[in-house]
């Protein structure tokens, strides 16, 4: 494994992480120039705060500073109730897609979705198996465009908690399944990114790294497991905190090739309270001694 001891090198931030600080939005280039002050080499940002900021102006700014996007996030979401629900998502991760390069990003995270209407409160229907269709049909049909503009798609599963609303891919075997599937011949353009805090708990995730190896693993999240968790959305743990055993999994990718960014992607009401330095300074600590 790699040491991390002695820097934060292979430290990325998820802007997520330092985004609404004491209740208070931060606007992304802010994110992006305190990172840089702290010696941080990689970000990956949302596109809601890209389209804020612009995506022109956030560009400049990452080269600027010299910054690398580890992901960004997020495209997916492929269901919905009928065909022109399912065109405009496919135009809309198309639109993910041109933004990813126009950043320069290592990979575009795909949160795929579930039951269309369900994370407004209502689904409309209850047929997950349709909606695990869709998913799979939306990601081989962005797949032709993004291959073709040469970025890399990443399927993040989601904690089963999720199934209903968020992501009706679950597992990292589900995952792969879909990788299989649609790009049997490993060709670089379709992987997954590894949430710790989503695929923790998976009894097959060391056999599933094995199985994905270095071509497929574009990405990997770490953040903490709290006990109790008070909010399943939004308290998520700093790195140490909690009940993941982040370095044994790292050591699980790192064995496969894995020698990327370790992004920090933490939702927390909990770290949102403090200032964004200081949970940037903590970021770095926590990735020195607890990833």
């Amino acid at each position: 494994m790699r040491d991390f001891s002695s820097d934060h090198r292979w430290l990325s931030i998820n802007t997520a992480t330092i985004r609404k600080q004491r209740g208070v939005e931060q606007p992304l280039l802010d994110i992006l120039e305190s990172c840089a002050r702290e010696g941080i080499r990689a970000v990956s940002p949302w596109r809601d705060q890209v389209a804020a900021a612009g995506l022109a102006a956030t560009a400049r700014t990452v080269r600027a500073h010299g910054l690398e996007l580890s992901g960004y996030c997020r495209g997916g979401m492929f269901t919905a109730t009928d065909g022109g629900g399912l065109e405009a998502a496919h135009e809309d991760n198309r639109r993910a897609v041109d933004e990813a390069c126009e950043l320069a990003s290592r990979c575009l995270v795909l949160v795929v979705g579930s039951l269309p209407g369900a994370l407004q409160g209502k689904a409309a229907h209850k047929n997950l198996s349709l909606a695990r269709q869709q998913v799979f049909d939306g990601i081989g049909k962005l797949l032709d465009y993004a291959r073709a503009q040469g970025m890399p798609l990443a399927i993040e599963p989601l904690h089963p908690m999720y199934a209903a609303d968020r992501a009706c891919v679950n597992t990292l075997e589900q995952a792969l399944d879909i990788c299989d599937a649609l790009d049997p011949e490993r060709s670089g353009a379709l992987g997954v990114a590894v949430d710790m805090y989503h695929v923790w708990w998976d009894p097959k995730l060391k056999a599933q790294i094995e199985r994905a190896g270095k071509t497929r693993l574009l990405a990997f999240h770490v953040c903490d497991w709290l006990t109790p968790t008070n909010d399943l959305l939004n308290d998520r743990g700093m790195m140490g905190d909690g009940v993941i055993d982040i370095p044994q999994a790292r050591g699980w990718m790192e064995s496969q090739g894995f020698d990327g960014f370790c992004e920090v992607e933490i939702f927390s009401n909990t770290w949102w309270q403090r200032s964004g330095d200081e949970t940037l300074q903590a970021c770095i600590e926590r990735h020195r001694t607890c990833v």
